[in-house]
């Protein structure tokens, strides 16, 4: 069985800890270089997770699974606003996919806000970023201001948190100046969280592919 998937025992951790206190270890596979976000993930405390991942990737699914291997009440803090039937479409099949124990907050556009609120050691989601990104952009309001102010939140939250975005910056360059805007400002939000998170998994046709921490 390869090292990285291999479980963590409780009476192997002390040991894996100890060697990933060594600088630059080389291991077997893709794992070249252990940081200190996956020592905190081997010791069991990830908090942050960014899970990012293009349309129709399997992002929100995986998300998901991440909260319910918790015990719920499970947080779903949704950005979405059903502004026409095609997004009212699509929050319907997310929302009969969750099973009971779920509970909703509806916050497109005060994300710092709606975290500051929720129960201090309850999992949270919130799924997605990107369309609060889209909104904030809309508002035509100050959006580094509002990532700050959302990572000050992040900040001072105990309890675990998902995060869903999406990853744009694969395609061609956009033909106009608003959504070539929005693709930096994606990106530049991405990058921000991620340097936060304690894991960041990249989701790819349904598979989760962990850049960055321990699964």
């Amino acid at each position: 069985m390869p090292f990285e998937d291999a479980p963590l025992a409780t009476d192997v951790v002390p040991a894996i800890v100890a060697v990933m206190r060594k600088p630059r270890v080389a291991l077997a596979h893709h794992w070249s270089l252990i940081t200190p976000a996956m020592e905190t993930a081997a010791t069991g405390s990830v908090r942050l997770t960014l899970v990012l991942g293009g349309a129709r990737s399997g992002k929100s699914r995986y998300a998901e699974s991440l909260i319910t291997a918790r015990a719920p009440p499970w947080l779903y803090v949704a950005t979405a606003e059903a502004r026409d039937e095609e997004m009212a479409e699509r929050i319907a099949v997310h929302q009969q996919r969750r099973a009971a124990g779920w509970q909703t907050i509806e916050a497109p556009h005060d994300l710092a806000g709606a975290l500051g609120a929720a129960p201090a050691e309850a999992p949270v989601l919130i799924d997605c970023l990107t369309l609060w990104l889209s909104n904030r952009m809309l508002a035509d309001i100050d959006v580094d201001a509002e990532m700050a102010r959302f990572e000050e939140a992040l900040d001072r939250r105990a309890g675990m948190v998902v995060l869903v975005s999406n990853e744009v910056g694969f395609g061609i360059v956009p033909d106009n100046a608003l959504a070539r805007r929005f693709r930096d400002l994606q990106g530049r939000l991405n990058q921000r969280i991620a340097a936060r998170a304690d894991r960041v998994a990249l989701v790819v046709a349904g598979l989760p592919l962990i850049v960055k921490g321990c699964t």
